[in-house]
C-alpha cells in the first residue's frame, strides 16, 4: 500500500526483534534459533497424501506465498513435500504482498487457468477471504476454530484440515 517493498525474510526478522525488544530479551543465540526455525517447519500429517491424491487426479498443485525464495525452498525442503508440486510462487517475483491481485495473477499466468478453475487453500483467514474476491475457489483451513474476518468476501469451504481437499477439487 506504501510502495515501499521488503522481503519476507527482511520482515520476518524485524517482526522478531521487535517482539524480542518488546519483552525486554537480548539474546542473539536465541534470535538466531528462532529464525532457523524457519527452515525446520514439518507438514501437518495429512499433506503428503493430500497433495499425492492431488497429483495422481491430474491436478496441478502450487504454493504462492508472500515468502522469500530461499524460506520457501526450506520450508518445502524440512517439509518433504517439493516432489508433490509443480512450482512455488513468491511474491518477490511481482514485488508486493497479498492480497494484492498481482500476486493472485501468478497463478493464471503458470497455469494457464481463469481464477474460477482454482481451489485456492489458505491457512489464513484473510487470504483465503480476499482470493474469494478476487475470483478464485476458497478454502480456509482454520484449524483453530478462529472467527471469521470481517471482509467484504468470505472462503466458500471453512476446514478444520485438509484431507477433504481432493473432493473438493473434484467437485468442481
Amino acid at each position: 500500500m506504501t510502495g515501499a517493498h521488503a522481503d519476507f525474510w527482511e520482515v520476518t526478522q524485524n517482526g522478531l526483534d521487535w517482539a524480542l525488544e518488546a519483552s525486554g530479551l537480548n539474546d542473539p543465540d536465541l534470535r538466531e534459533r528462532l529464525l532457523a526455525l524457519y527452515f525446520e517447519l514439518s507438514a501437518y500429517p495429512e499433506v503428503p497424501k493430500m497433495l499425492a491424491t492431488l497429483k495422481d487426479d491430474g491436478f496441478f498443485t502450487a504454493i504462492l506465498s508472500n515468502g522469500e525464495p530461499k524460506m520457501l525452498a526450506g520450508a518445502v525442503d524440512s517439509a518433504g513435500v517439493g516432489g508433490f508440486l509443480d512450482d512455488v510462487l513468491s511474491v518477490e517475483d511481482v514485488g508486493v504482498f497479498k492480497p494484492h491481485r498481482l500476486v493472485y495473477d501468478m497463478v493464471g499466468r503458470r497455469f494457464g487457468t481463469d481464477p474460477g478453475e482454482v481451489l485456492f487453500v489458505s491457512s489464513n483467514g484473510w487470504d483465503a477471504a480476499a482470493g474469494a474476491g478476487y475470483g478464485f475457489r476458497t478454502v480456509w483451513v482454520n484449524r483453530a476454530g478462529e472467527p471469521m474476518d470481517r471482509l467484504p468476501w468470505t472462503p466458500a469451504q471453512v476446514l478444520s484440515d485438509l484431507s477433504t481437499i481432493p473432493d473438493l477439487a473434484k467437485a468442481h
